[in-house]
């Protein structure tokens, strides 16, 4: 998720296992802690755009990776508190703050390699967005409240506040996914994988791309509290493989091999953008909720023999697409 929310599950876990004396250090040493496994953003090459992407959300994230992440950020937060609290406190808060990233990440659908090195991979439940406002705000409050009133009961509310909204985005995305799979099967359709997520910021609106044969069906779905589920059919668009012609009939090593790690990384949601033929998006995210055009991919530079892929962001979210996008979020009709 963001970094913001990620300091926020820290310093609510954290604070949680403090005692009334240390609850708002605990809770800004988990802060920090919680934000600490994002270091790997630094990690990044000007020669191979792929790196970044690589090491995001892997080693630092990882399980395995807890005792030594929450270590570092205890001999940061040691600098700061070393005449306050014991060194054996600061080490739990900020191993309990860091613990909760990875999983936390886990919970979206960008993919986190919290099974590394035993395993590389992406795990992406797929049950929260990256931002999400009511999950931000609220541990926000409570967190600020826990501190105000030096007391540890309303971080405990926070963790049950994490536990119940976790679960409710769970319920949402089986709910979603099975409108999905109903759908396919009445367009006759085999549907051989599929990947639900929430739009940005609510989990009211889903996007669902799945894979029948060789095309990707991309769909939206407004699932619903008090009202009826409402599906908005999308478009469908060819699947590449890396047995394709590469784009620009390029057949650099380097650059084939940059396709295979861009495959891996997207989980082979894999397309040539729409009027963009050097280009081979991630369908997994779009602009609109039920859009086949990627909002990130790969260029191909076929003039440029040797030289890795180029990463491009160029299919931001026009006017148009804003307002669309709020009358699926409020399950209008698109006329």
């Amino acid at each position: 998720m963001d970094p913001f929310s990620q300091g926020l599950v820290g310093a609510v876990f954290s604070q949680a296992v403090s005692n009334k004396k240390e609850s708002g250090k605990a809770a800004v040493i988990g802060f920090g802690a919680g934000m600490l496994a994002d270091i790997d953003i630094f990690i990044r090459s000007s020669a191979d755009p792929l790196i970044a992407l690589e090491y995001h959300r892997q080693f630092t994230h990882s399980l395995i990776f807890i005792p030594i992440g929450g270590l570092i950020a205890a001999i940061i937060f040691r600098m700061i508190y070393r005449k306050n609290i014991k060194f054996s406190r600061i080490l739990l808060y900020s191993t309990v703050g860091y613990a909760t990233h990875g999983l936390l990440d886990a919970c979206t659908t960008y993919g986190t390699e919290i099974l590394r090195p035993f395993s590389g991979a992406r795990i992406a439940w797929s049950i929260i967005s990256v931002v999400d406002p009511v999950f931000t705000i609220t541990l926000a409050l409570l967190v600020i409240m826990g501190i105000k009133r030096k007391t540890v009961n309303f971080s405990r509310i926070g963790i049950l506040f994490c536990i119940l909204y976790l679960s409710f985005g769970y319920y949402q995305h089986q709910k979603a996914e099975e409108l999905i799979l109903n759908a396919a099967a009445l367009r006759g359709h085999t549907v051989q994988k599929i990947l639900v997520h929430p739009t940005l910021g609510n989990l009211l609106l889903w996007r669902s791309i799945y894979l029948s044969g060789d095309e990707f069906h991309v769909d939206a779905v407004r699932i619903g509290i008090f009202e009826n589920d409402r599906l908005y059919q999308g478009s469908n668009i060819q699947k590449f493989t890396i047995n394709d012609s590469i784009p620009g009939n390029n057949s650099d090593p380097v650059k084939i091999n940059d396709i295979k790690r861009f495959r891996n990384f997207t989980n082979d949601f894999l397309v040539i953008s729409p009027g963009m033929d050097d280009v081979i998006g991630d369908i997994r995210y779009s602009a609109l909720p039920n859009g086949s055009q990627p909002l990130w991919g790969i260029k191909i530079d076929s003039e440029k023999e040797g030289d890795h892929v180029e990463m491009i962001n160029s299919f931001g979210t026009e006017k148009t697409g804003r307002k669309t996008f709020f009358k699926m979020l409020k399950g209008k009709d698109l006329k």
